[in-house]
């Protein structure tokens, strides 16, 4: 039976949990983003897939701070065999660059719609702007922030192919350390 940290083996169900539930949670918001381009600008649809990636964006935002809290309450499971030292040191800059990834991110989209001076929904709240309205602030923000995004693709990408070869490759429980135990029949 899976216990809700980890151990030695494998991840707890707490860290698991959340860890597919950001990858949905990313799904979702560069799903909204994208879709959007369907519609014409200022459309009742477009502005709703606008508004479902900025609470989901910052869905994202409340939820690294409990992932963090989780992946740093105990230690990661041992990968076994044990992978080269230069694999360890990517892991860890490329988790690294993830969880940066999720708190970059919804801030920097927080704070352009701040400097544009709209509305930051979330979920039938507001949130508060966190800084005052300017414009050509709002141009810089929004261009920074659909390059991280980009590179959020990217980023992501390498993190499933460096867990399906893992997996597929080199054979160690690197993957199967983040999936649901099985239950025996």
């Amino acid at each position: 039976m899976m216990g809700l940290r980890n151990t030695a083996d494998r991840y707890g169900s707490l860290s698991i949990g959340i860890h597919w539930l950001m990858l949905l949670l990313f799904v979702a918001v560069y799903a909204f983003i994208e879709l959007r381009e369907i519609y014409p600008k200022e459309s009742d649809p477009r502005e709703a897939l606008k508004a479902w990636h900025f609470m989901f964006g910052m869905l994202v935002f409340v939820l690294v701070w409990p992932r963090l809290a989780a992946r740093f309450s105990g230690s990661a499971p041992v990968i076994r065999p044990e992978p080269a030292g230069w694999m360890q040191l990517a892991a860890k800059l490329g988790h690294l660059a993830l969880y940066a990834l999720m708190i970059i991110m919804p801030l920097t989209g927080w704070l352009e719609l701040s400097a544009a001076g709209k509305p930051i929904p979330f979920f039938g709240l507001e949130l508060p702007a966190l800084i005052g309205e300017n414009k050509e602030l709002a141009k810089q923000l929004k261009e920074l922030h659909e390059t991280i995004g980009t590179a959020g693709y990217y980023l992501i990408g390498l993190h499933v192919a460096a867990a399906l070869y893992h997996h597929l490759v080199k054979h160690d429980n690197t993957m199967t350390r983040m999936l649901p135990e099985r239950r025996q029949a």
